[in-house]
């Protein structure tokens, strides 16, 4: 379910003529019986809406004037949401005769075509407020109240996010609210600008057009309408920005080791992030841990728990990075097939997080395994799952895929890999070249060259990983000294250091002398830095070439106080 929120404004949307109908009314009861929540965001003071509406229990929350206001009708309780303007500014207004002119908690409110007395009220009196015209009307608010101020705080009071909510209403006031919506919906009486602005013009007037609003989002049909401007830019193609939608897709980012599956998946976070999109990353081996966007939960020596995670994720604006370095490899299954249903029922409960994605997806949801812990990319709003091995995934997995991201020097390989676990054809590819990055929409039988956007924010790859992680065996580092009388396998810095301490000096000079320290840490690392300082000890032959090499190593890369558990039979190769 994408819409957990039904937001209306009340005249000339609920309401005609201030009045709303019996079968508007019976509309609303079939979604709040649905398990939805509706809330009432009007531009009328609290006690003229009670007046003339006595179902405003009907509603979770009611906003009124014009945002200032959030009261709850089961508590029978306003609070303000802003200051008043002073009691000189209404009293002002009345000694110069300006009727009607209601006065509410904070909303000083009245009609054209006394704006013009409002205005040199406020700038006479040096204040700072807003005029807002809506039909005629002339609300006056402090600066930033309007109605999208006031459904934050509706949905900040609800546990929700304005990503799970549809908005209707009619007028000039409505556009901030409608936008702050994921859908924003207008009756068909609406103000022309509304119409043409909003995200799905009704095609009938009033409470009639929040039935027809009602069936859309009941049916489920709501869910499936493309909302473009939420769209998340993936990069450039040959006919312009490549963009993908942020609900119901199940993406595979996919590519060799090293080819930029982290960067790219960085980059989409990123902006899911910043568009207020909860986003909980499943990363077994650390490489989002210096992802700015979220919170980390988990270190090298303390692994997360499920309730931890699902604590965190209960405030719609915190993301997560779920860490799972500190875990024994051999327990990172089970964490992940307990952890995932249980974000699906968060997702039933509050309507988010909004995208998933499952690092390492080839070890969590493996080939052999013919069940995994999702059954539908929707119960989790999006799915992303990053592997080198796409064909190495479950078949339960591969078929939760509608899309496929191949990055690296030869993305058609990666794509033939994809189109061979599908049992479909390798598709062709369409544009110039990319930087080796292509998206095939499996539906369609080409893929599209596309220039990545950039992360904006650097992250150094997968630090976390090469400092406490398990590499696997073609990237460890052997100890095998002079005539391959060891075979003492480092699976990361971490334990190469103390390796190389507990190493004779025959060995540690042996393969200092051949080079072989920052061979490993330049190729199969790909840290081209350390590996020149450390290729300058290395020609330098120092007695306390051991001290300084791991001098260097601590210093880029921060390393436990403890070692990781590992799993010694475990090969990821």
């Amino acid at each position: 379910m994408r819409y957990h929120v039904l937001a209306c404004d009340y005249d000339d949307t609920l309401a005609r003529h201030g009045e709303v109908a019996e079968h508007t009314i019976k509309t609303l009861e079939r979604v709040s019986r649905s398990g939805r929540k509706l809330l009432l965001v009007t531009g009328r003071e609290l006690d003229d809406l009670l007046t003339v509406f006595p179902h405003a229990d009907l509603f979770d929350l009611v906003v009124a004037e014009n945002g200032a206001l959030l009261y709850d009708p089961g508590q029978r309780s306003g609070e303000p949401l802003a200051d008043p303007p002073p009691p000189e500014f209404a009293e002002r207004l009345r000694g110069e005769g300006v009727t009607p002119l209601g006065v509410g908690s904070v909303i000083v409110a009245t009609r054209e075509p006394y704006d013009v007395q409002v205005q040199d009220a406020i700038r006479e009196l040096g204040l700072e407020l807003q005029v807002i015209r809506n039909k005629g009307a002339v609300m006056v608010l402090p600066p930033g109240v309007n109605k999208a101020s006031g459904l934050a705080a509706a949905l900040d009071r609800l546990g929700l996010s304005g990503h799970n909510v549809v908005a209707v209403g009619d007028a000039e006031n409505d556009h901030a609210f409608l936008t702050a919506a994921e859908c924003g919906a207008a009756v068909a009486n609406a103000v022309p600008a509304l119409l043409r602005q909003c995200d799905l013009p009704l095609g009938r007037e009033n409470g009639d057009g929040v039935a027809e609003l009602a069936d859309l989002l009941l049916s489920g049909e709501l869910d499936e309408m493309e909302i473009p401007r939420h769209h998340v830019p993936l990069g450039e193609g040959a006919g312009g920005e490549v963009r993908l939608r942020p609900y119901g897709t199940g993406l595979v980012v996919a590519g060799p080791s090293g080819s930029g599956k982290s960067t790219v998946t960085t980059a989409l976070l990123e902006r899911l992030v910043e568009a207020r999109y909860q986003c909980v990353v499943i990363d077994p081996e650390g490489d989002y841990a210096e992802f700015t966007g979220a919170a980390v939960l988990g270190e090298p020596d303390r692994p997360p728990g499920p309730e931890e995670v699902l604590r965190l994720l209960e405030s719609p604006d915190q993301s997560a990075v779920v860490n799972m370095i500190g875990m024994p490899l051999r327990d990172r299954p089970a964490f992940f097939a307990e952890l995932m249903p249980r974000l699906v029922a968060l997702r039933a409960r509050l309507g988010h997080p909004h995208c998933v994605v499952v690092d390492e997806a080839h070890h969590l949801m493996p080939a052999e395994v013919q069940e995994v812990p999702v059954k539908d990319v929707r119960d989790l709003g999006s799915l992303m799952m990053i592997t080198v091995h796409p064909e190495a995934l479950s078949p339960a997995a591969l078929d939760l895929v509608d899309g496929v991201i191949a990055v690296g020097p030869e993305p058609g390989e990666t794509l033939g890999a994809f189109a061979g676990a599908l049992g479909r054809d390798t598709p062709a590819l369409e544009g110039e070249a990319a930087e080796g990055a292509a998206l095939w929409r499996v539906s369609a039988g080409t893929a599209q060259l596309v220039h990545p956007t950039p992360a904006r924010a650097h992250r150094t790859r997968h630090r976390r990983k090469y400092a406490a992680g398990t590499m696997s065996k073609g990237k460890s580092f052997y100890f095998t000294g002079p005539e391959d009388r060891l075979n003492l396998r480092a699976r990361n810095l971490h334990n190469f250091v103390e390796l190389a301490e507990g190493v004779d000096d025959e060995t540690w000079a042996f393969h200092l002398r051949r080079g072989d320290y920052s061979t490993w840490i330049g190729e199969k690392l790909g840290d081209a830095e350390l590996a020149g300082e450390v290729g300058r000890v290395e020609r330098e032959e120092p007695d306390d070439s051991l001290r300084r090499v791991a001098e260097l190593i601590e210093r880029r890369y921060t390393l436990p106080a403890e070692p990781t558990k590992y799993d010694p039979d475990h090969d990821d190769t």
